[in-house]
């Protein structure tokens, strides 16, 4: 029998792997994943699920939607990619990760049929959970889609409700140079007769979302036109976010103690909210007392990680995974909320982002420590360090996150902020 960390080797090794070897790693058709499914009796028709699209913003909302379900005693599977420490966090059932015996097994099953199919990485990955929440029953499934959406590998749900976050720059080279194709690749989860809801309205996205809708006969609701923060609702501190929200058909506030600390949270929690209603209206039993209670423990509930997280408070040390251009904003917009001395960001990013459009977000003011993850994909750290200075983002160059992070705590006063972003990759090595 395989040990868990030769069949980890088998997967990274023989199966292309999208955050190691980028497009080439991208199917652009969903047989490989039906024929892996139908291998294993058709899981994906076995378990009620829920599709979340996006391109910033879906992975917090899957979580605070897989808390939710938990908190009301629902039986809830949690499927998300990429993974920060453990392969395992792909794939959870209230929280617990996919025991290392089941990859093992899977694994095995699969094999014989590897040859002939020549699945992603990716592909594999969502055959295998989908069978695990088929085999244990759940009684939902929250499901983050990869890239995309028309041709992502989780797109062969029917699922209750698809919700789709915002719509920024990201991939353009696999989903388009424009919102509304970018929109359109996203819109691809919209399935006929399935309600969907658009966490955020945006001009040059809106109709692509509403032509989809009307095709297929899905009612289409936009959260934010459902929501509006209070004035002075917010309260942001180092470790949660107060949010004060007022239900505009219904003329209800409600306030929400976030264990979750950014305040572009506020988006994601309202898509989320428009989507439970959404959920509760065709006879889910949620209770806005298990909604409350949810989103004050979303990390506890279901280990989500490296959203604006706190790991240090002397020097404030923070990981954040946003990379492209929507994210590193949210970021910059963030920073204005915190008060230190001086900031030190520690940052890198793989060779396929949109690195030049996101240099100039950055605050000038920082010093940086330029750092390359251990990934083929990955940007190498003096071209990083090249790319920036025109925009007069200063700092040095070191050859791994390690060695940048460890730079970046010696150079730091108490009272100053250590930032890290930049990639999935970068947080995951910083911890």
């Amino acid at each position: 029998m395989q040990t868990y960390q030769e069949t980890l080797d088998f997967l990274y090794q023989q199966l292309p792997m999208f955050s190691r070897v980028g497009a080439s790693a991208i199917k652009k058709d969903l047989d490989n994943t039906l024929a892996l499914l139908e291998i294993s009796g058709h899981p994906q028709h076995k378990f009620k699920s829920i599709h979340v699209a996006g391109t910033n913003g879906k992975g917090s909302t899957s979580h605070m939607l897989a808390a939710i379900f938990q908190q009301a005693g629902y039986k809830t599977g949690l499927y998300t990619s990429p993974h920060l420490l453990d392969f395992r966090e792909r794939i959870r059932i209230n929280g617990q990760m996919v025991s290392e015996d089941f990859v093992i097994s899977f694994t095995e099953k699969m094999k014989p049929h590897i040859a002939a199919i020549q699945p992603s990485f990716f592909e594999l990955t969502v055959a295998m959970a989908f069978q695990h929440f088929a085999e244990e029953q759940v009684d939902i499934a929250i499901i983050e889609v990869g890239l995309g959406g028309r041709l992502d590998s989780t797109n062969v749900i029917t699922p209750e409700l698809s919700l789709i976050t915002n719509i920024s720059y990201d991939h353009k080279n696999l989903l388009g140079d424009t919102l509304t194709q970018i929109a359109g690749e996203k819109a691809g989860i919209i399935k006929p007769g399935v309600p969907v809801i658009i966490s955020e309205r945006q001009e040059e996205t809106k109709e692509v979302f509403m032509v989809k809708a009307a095709e297929t006969g899905s009612p289409i609701r936009f959260a934010d036109e459902e929501w509006i923060g209070a004035a002075n609702g917010t309260n942001i501190t180092n470790t949660h976010l107060e949010l004060t929200l007022l239900h505009i058909r219904q003329q209800q506030t409600h306030h929400y103690k976030l264990d979750l600390n950014g305040q572009y949270q506020e988006k994601n929690v309202m898509g989320v909210l428009s989507a439970v209603h959404q959920l509760i209206a065709d006879g889910w039993k949620i209770t806005e007392e298990d909604i409350t209670a949810a989103l004050s423990h979303v990390k506890k509930l279901t280990g989500l990680r490296g959203r604006w997280e706190v790991v240090n408070q002397h020097p404030l040390t923070v990981l954040d995974v946003g990379h492209n251009e929507a994210g590193i904003t949210e970021i910059v917009q963030q920073l204005r909320h915190v008060t230190y001395t001086s900031l030190h960001i520690v940052t890198g990013f793989v060779k396929d982002k949109e690195v030049e459009k996101v240099l100039p977000l950055f605050p000038k003011t920082a010093k940086y420590y330029f750092c390359k993850a251990q990934i083929p994909r990955a940007l190498d750290e003096i071209s990083l360090a090249e790319m920036a200075a025109p925009h007069g983002l200063q700092g040095q160059a070191y050859p791994s996150v390690q060695h940048a992070l460890q730079a970046a705590k010696q150079h730091a006063q108490p009272d100053d902020m250590i930032l890290v972003c930049g990639s999935f990759f970068i947080v995951s090595e910083a911890m």
